[in-house]
């Protein structure tokens, strides 16, 4: 692992203590101690944004030197799902090394950070009782009974996790895999295969309507409360969109912010290791539910450069967004370009085609302790069936071992880093003044986009948020002959050229700027 020696011995001077020490993730606590060693530092801006209902502050890391709104910024944003820990990890790690390691990179780009958007799910890694939970401190009623939050999880065999419990019923549509028989599959009816079993989170039936685990205790989702392909009337997913403290928080401060243009979430959801696909039909609609023909090809060569940067490769990855997630709405909504990525996968292992046979026999080949083997346990709704409580442990399949996260983090920060360098970068070329007498001048100059970006994504050039290029000469009105004193370009394209020209009356000095916050600026003076 490069520099992996130096990376923790600078950890250990930021946070008076030894991170490569730690055994587990880190607490709130651990998390917010952090936060506050990066926020004393003088190119680190932290400001909390809200707190969420449970108490939980909502935190946003601004880093850069100099004019921090006038320069190309990205933004990384973990947390986005409470049980995704890692992502938690993976943002703050970013910061850290940031600030210890690449600085000389705050000259040119703003980074925003936003480490934990859901801390009351989080919470529950640590919790006595852990389960993957997603919803906040709110109060909901998630299967719309009238009563909120009455039917959630029970430690059905007392051993502190909620996994899963299944039910022996011919009638059932769960049967044991063929590749691990401590796994449940869905059993082919068209082949022929009988049920075995009922399966059901580790819960009762507290309100009596016959379902399970249909009304959690816990509130609304983060990544289902986007306003993209809203989950209307769906669990966690809120009863309006925006509705909660820390969406509309997040929401109101990024529209504020000009200069981003480009999102790096960590989530379940990836476009990194599987571009998404541009869709003709759903991309011309009045909503577009497609990327955009040129997006997809950004996003195809943003995979590329991925690939080559993280050693992982992705095992099963067909989650690309889900309704009212964070990482559809930063492109569809907001405009930027918007990648995603789990930082994480268990890799394909001895020819398993079912994902939870092939983490398995990945886990059992390192030694892992990541199964509660099925038990028989008493349920008072299924007094006269046999029921056994068991399953791979919460978190286990999408969080890898504390020790494994320092690697992970280094090359995603490598990968940060490398779409940061790709950034658009407008530059003025090729400046020529033409005397054409009577006290004339004629002024040439070209704008080139010297980025393997382009200035806009087209999504953004489509958008009201994403602000056009602005070329301002400042000459004044009786001096201005010929061209625009004020011009504005939609988008440029990577490497594109774009010439400007006009004839200004007098002597002395004008100035050119070009620019827009997501791209920065550029000045030329010119001596007529």
């Amino acid at each position: 692992m490069r520099k992996l020696l130096l990376t923790g011995l600078i950890f250990g001077a930021l946070l008076g203590t030894h991170v490569r020490a730690q055994s587990d993730y880190p607490t709130l606590s651990q998390v917010n101690q952090r936060l506050q060693k990066l926020g004393s530092n003088p190119s680190v801006e932290l400001k909390t944004l809200t707190q969420t209902l449970g108490g939980k502050d909502i935190q946003v890391l601004k880093i850069g030197n100099g004019n921090l709104d006038l320069k190309p910024a990205i933004a990384i944003v973990g947390g986005v799902e409470g049980f995704h820990v890692l992502s938690v990890e993976l943002a703050l790690q970013f910061a850290e090394k940031l600030i210890a390691e690449h600085s000389d990179v705050l000259e040119a780009t703003t980074f925003y950070i936003f480490p934990n958007m859901s801390p009351d799910a989080y919470e529950q890694y640590h919790a006595s009782l852990k389960y993957e939970r997603r919803g906040n401190a709110n109060t909901a009623d998630h299967d719309r009974d009238g009563t909120p939050n009455d039917n959630g999880y029970t430690d059905l065999n007392g051993d502190g996790m909620i996994t899963w419990m299944r039910v022996e019923d011919p009638m059932g549509e769960w049967t044991v895999s063929k590749e691990d028989e401590r796994v449940l599959v869905k059993a082919d009816r068209s082949k022929g295969e009988a049920g075995k079993y009922r399966v059901f989170k580790e819960s009762k039936d507290e309100d009596k309507d016959g379902r399970f685990a249909e009304d959690l205790k816990e509130g609304i989702a983060f990544n289902k409360n986007l306003t993209y392909k809203f989950p209307v009337f769906e669990p966690l997913a809120g009863d309006i969109a925006a509705s909660e403290k820390e969406t509309r928080a997040l929401l109101d401060y990024l529209f504020e912010q000009w200069n981003i243009f480009a999102f790096v979430t960590f989530s379940p959801a990836n476009n990194l290791s599987l571009p998404l696909k541009y869709q003709a039909p759903d991309a011309k609609k009045r909503v577009v539910t497609s990327i955009l023909e040129k997006d997809q090809a950004i996003n195809a060569m943003v995979s590329e450069m991925y690939a080559q940067t993280v050693s992982q490769k992705a095992f099963q990855q067909t989650n690309q967004g889900t309704d009212g997630d964070f990482f559809q709405w930063a492109y569809f909504h907001f405009a930027r370009l918007s990648f995603s990525t789990p930082g994480y996968w268990t890799p394909e292992f001895k020819g398993k085609t079912n994902a939870e046979a092939n983490y398995l026999a990945w886990a059992d080949s390192l030694g892992w302790d990541s199964f509660v083997p099925w038990t028989e346990v008493k349920h008072p709704d299924f007094p006269n069936q046999k029921v056994e409580v068991g399953g791979i442990k919460p978190f286990v399949m999408v969080n890898p071992p504390f020790e494994k996260v320092a690697e992970l983090a280094e090359e995603h920060t490598d990968f940060i880093l490398k779409l940061a360098a790709m950034q658009p970068k407008l530059e003025l070329h090729h400046l020529k003044t033409e005397s054409l007498g009577n006290g004339l001048t004629r002024i040439t100059v070209d704008l080139f986009n010297n980025a393997p970006l382009p200035t806009h994504s087209e999504m953004g050039a489509r958008s009201r948020w994403l602000r056009k290029i602005r070329i301002d000469i400042d000459a004044a009105g009786e001096k201005l002959i010929s061209g625009d004193r004020i011009k504005l370009i939609n988008s440029m394209a990577a490497f594109e050229k774009v010439t400007l020209s006009w004839i200004v009356r007098g002597t002395g000095n004008v100035t050119i700027k070009a620019g827009a916050a997501h791209t920065g600026f550029v000045t030329q003076t010119v001596k007529l």
